[in-house]
């Protein structure tokens, strides 16, 4: 999974022989309960120390910290936490984008360029020193520096579009829900074939919009949205072609998603460590940030052409 998140492209979410080699993997040992049976078996244990064997048994399952493996329910705790940093530095990029509008009548881009540079910086430290050893300390400097970055570029967007903001996250909010929703109740899995065709999308994507900043850059195409801004006529409607394209993004934002849940679930399958959550909370960050901003872009060009 190469080009989808670059997060999960690690032996300890992938279902292959692989995933026998991150670190921290559990061992090939007995559990300790079958250990101990083994044991009183050949040694002959008496009553007492049987009875103590069956109430370990009746004992309720252990959690992440007991047995430091990976659960859904810590990656989704670890995932909130990541999350509530994003959301303190994005009000703090947001207070810093607006303080010079009173006086200037502009907003400052520092957080916007800050946040998105420390973030990008980040996020290949974290994957490419995470097959080696997971860093708490820095995924929660990513989550901090992408939180400046989403109130920096948000607070720059409702400058010119008020209330485009709320819209943007009531629309990721929904397809995080509905896509988290399919997911539980098993009405949508990852494919080999979906999975495909989601990486020669991405490849299309991403070769188009270097293509379309080139235009930009170069003063060749003179919107501000490139070849987004470019209208087409569908049915007698004028639509504008970075609904179309933004809609097909959304859609493989979605299904991005249900690779990272899919991922977890391995994760959890494979008996991965607990430290392993951060990598899944990393994961789902970053393509909920790439949801929201094509969110609030696609929000940007329709109004715009209004």
């Amino acid at each position: 999974m190469a080009l989808d998140n670059p997060a999960f492209n690690n032996p300890a979410f992938q279902d292959s022989k692989a995933a026998k080699t991150y670190p921290g993997r559990p061992g090939l040992q007995p559990p300790a309960a079958q250990t101990q049976t083994a044991s009183a078996q050949h040694a002959g244990v008496d009553a007492a120390a049987q009875a103590q064997l069956e109430g370990m048994y009746a004992a309720p399952s252990a959690g992440a910290i007991e047995t430091d493996r990976m659960t859904i329910e810590d990656t989704i705790w670890k995932t909130v936490g990541l999350f509530a940093v994003l959301l303190v530095t994005a009000v703090a990029g947001w207070v810093w984008t607006m303080s010079p509008v009173a006086e200037t009548g502009q907003p400052t881009l520092m957080p916007w360029i800050i946040g998105l540079m420390g973030g990008f910086v980040l996020s290949l430290v974290v994957i490419f020193t995470s097959r080696k050893k997971i860093r708490p300390a820095l995924i929660f400097g990513y989550a901090a520096f992408e939180g400046l970055f989403v109130g920096g570029i948000s607070a720059f967007f409702e400058i010119q579009w008020e209330g485009i903001v709320l819209q943007a996250t009531l629309g990721t909010l929904s397809v995080v829900g509905v896509t988290l929703a399919l997911f539980a109740s098993g009405k949508i899995r990852a494919s080999k074939k979906a999975t495909k065709v989601f990486m020669i999308a991405m490849v299309g994507y991403l070769v188009f919009s270097l293509l379309n900043l080139v235009l930009v850059w170069t003063g060749v195409n003179s919107d501000p949205w490139g070849l987004l801004g470019t209208s087409i006529g569908i049915g007698g409607f004028s639509i504008p072609l970075g609904l179309i394209i933004g809609v097909l993004v959304v859609i493989m934002a979605a299904y991005s998603l249900v690779l990272d849940f899919d991922s977890i679930q391995q994760g959890v399958r494979n008996g991965a460590p607990r430290q392993y959550g951060w990598l899944g909370g990393f994961g789902i960050m970053v393509t909920v940030v790439w949801l929201y901003i094509e969110i609030l872009r696609i929000i940007a060009i329709v109004r715009g052409s209004n």
